[in-house]
């Protein structure tokens, strides 16, 4: 009989009454196993002994009995007025039998895989960034602290409370019209880019537009330029879609093309983020922009243009993105168009909005529009109206400029700080864009300790910078040194930061003999 508990599924619980062992040592069994196999978990509250007695038409007594065996041998705890609920310490031959069906579990996926496919196996060994809960120096965070909520609600509640027509039957596979014309009108003045509505789509965030476009525009097996350091997050999406990626070298212009060239000349993509190179903060000089278009127009290969928080730029006139430079290049002629250029709201709205965008060429409209309807069909429209409300309202537009303004502050707070308490340790400058820093370990640092070795220290003091090295693919090219977020960070929290910090170093230093 299924047997809902408080905050469980249904739970499979049957009593044969030609068994010829008692109901109470049936129920008992049963609801040990429940908990040995994982079904019931520690903390999880079980229904009243009168309601089970009721549903498995036993007397109360059977359940009772039950119960109260379970409870002596240590898998229950009963609270007064409260109920009675899985042991939150179970006994001990619970915790051998956990240990070993873990331990088993990891020996059989260590010896056959889970099941995976060549590709899937190579995908769940790939090194990924640790996510950590504290944000002190957490790279990318943003400070969702400051952002308009009241005013997010207020857009949430005009468009869902009597939801227009076109939200509720048959929605663009695209994403909603009204958003994609929001962000186009954007684009156009902020970036600079050419492009009509009808281009824009939405999608769950940069990944899943790196993986959408991957699958679309790569055979399995085709090159792809890919910088080097790089974001690690994209690397997956174009693994998964079985495109071979060729690190290419980023130095203070940006992805060196020459060095793309040399290394494999008829890539059939590349893929890069010139207005804020990451992890390296790097911005594309023209002349480099001009050579990789030259490239992928020689090459007849496609360029995908992660656009990654360009908003956020303190100094300086912003250079034109390659989409907005290739249509300026060339007239806007539709056979020109290489590029494919992506952006997401995570880092200038919340990070769990989970919401990008793809501006794809003109000509590939039809086809990227009708292959998205097989592949996935849409991304969630609960955001999307309101989104496009709160960029209509203008609020979009405000928010940035405003934190713009906080970010640049919160920026040199941190090199100020930097210098001030670890500047036997790292050397760095204000970077021009962006919610991060790269602070390079110093000769003096390096001699005695690696940045991993530091992060994993600091971790241990609530501090979450980011292992420059981590974000190499060729360990033996990786430099050292520590990516360092101050998005998320109030300016008393960057100085104490920094003073943590600064006593993680000098006790990995100074201890070793």
């Amino acid at each position: 009989m299924a047997i809902r508990t408080t905050n469980t599924p249904l739970l499979e619980i049957e009593l044969n009454r030609l068994d010829e062992k008692p109901l109470q040592k049936q129920l008992f069994n049963q609801l040990r196993d429940l908990v040995l196999k994982g079904r019931l978990q520690p903390g999880e509250r079980l229904p009243s002994t009168r309601y089970l007695a009721k549903e498995l038409k036993c007397s109360r007594n059977t359940v009772l009995g039950a119960f109260d065996q379970l409870l002596a041998e240590g898998y229950l705890e009963g609270m007064t007025g409260s109920g009675t609920y899985i042991s939150k310490e179970l006994p001990d031959d619970m915790g051998d039998f956990a240990n070993y069906s873990q331990k088993r579990s990891g020996q059989e996926e260590q010896q056959e895989g889970p099941g995976f496919s060549k590709r899937g196996r190579e995908l769940a060994a790939m090194e990924k960034r640790v996510h950590r809960s504290h944000p002190t120096f957490a790279p990318g965070t943003t400070d969702a602290g400051s952002f308009p909520f009241p005013l997010w609600a207020r857009s949430l509640a005009r468009t869902w409370r009597y939801p227009k027509h076109d939200i509720l039957h048959n929605p663009d596979p695209c994403g909603y019209i009204p958003l994609r014309k929001e962000i186009a009108n954007y684009l156009r003045v902020s970036r600079g880019l050419s492009c009509s509505w009808h281009q824009v789509m939405i999608t769950s965030g940069a990944q899943q537009a790196v993986d959408l476009m991957a699958r679309l525009l790569l055979d399995s097996g085709d090159v792809a330029w890919f910088e080097e350091p790089g974001y690690p997050g994209l690397r997956g999406p174009l693994h998964s879609a079985g495109v071979k990626m060729v690190p290419v070298p980023v130095d203070e212009e940006g992805l060196s093309v020459t060095e793309g060239k040399r290394l494999a000349a008829k890539a059939r993509m590349a893929v890069v983020s010139p207005s804020h190179q990451y992890p390296l903060g790097a911005v594309m000089s023209l002349r480099r922009r001009l050579e990789l278009l030259d490239w992928a127009e020689e090459n007849n290969a496609w360029i995908l243009e992660d656009d990654y928080e360009s908003e956020f730029r303190f100094s300086g006139k912003p250079l034109s993105s390659l989409q907005g430079l290739e249509s300026e290049r060339y007239g806007g002629g539709k056979q020109a168009s290489r590029v494919v250029y992506l952006g997401s709201f995570s880092k200038v709205l919340f990070h769990v909005l989970r919401l990008g965008y793809l501006v794809v060429p003109e000509n590939l409209v039809e086809a990227v529009a009708s292959a998205r309807t097989l592949m996935d069909e849409r991304s969630s429209l609960l955001a999307q109206p309101a989104l496009a409300d709160f960029m209509a309202e203008g609020h979009f537009s405000s928010h940035i400029r405003r934190m713009r303004r906080v970010y640049g502050e919160r920026q040199q707070i941190l090199v100020e700080n930097i210098n001030r308490y670890l500047s036997d340790y790292l050397c760095v400058s204000p970077d021009a864009a962006g919610l991060h820093i790269t602070a390079y370990l110093t000769e003096f640092a390096k001699a005695k300790v690696s940045d991993r070795a530091i992060v994993e220290l600091a971790d241990k003091k609530d501090i979450s910078a980011s292992p420059l090295s981590l974000f190499y693919s060729d360990p033996k090219l990786a430099k050292q040194g520590l990516l360092m977020g101050f998005g998320g960070c109030k300016p008393n929290e960057i100085e104490e930061g920094c003073r943590k910090l600064a006593t993680v170093f000098d006790q990995a230093v100074y201890s070793k003999k």
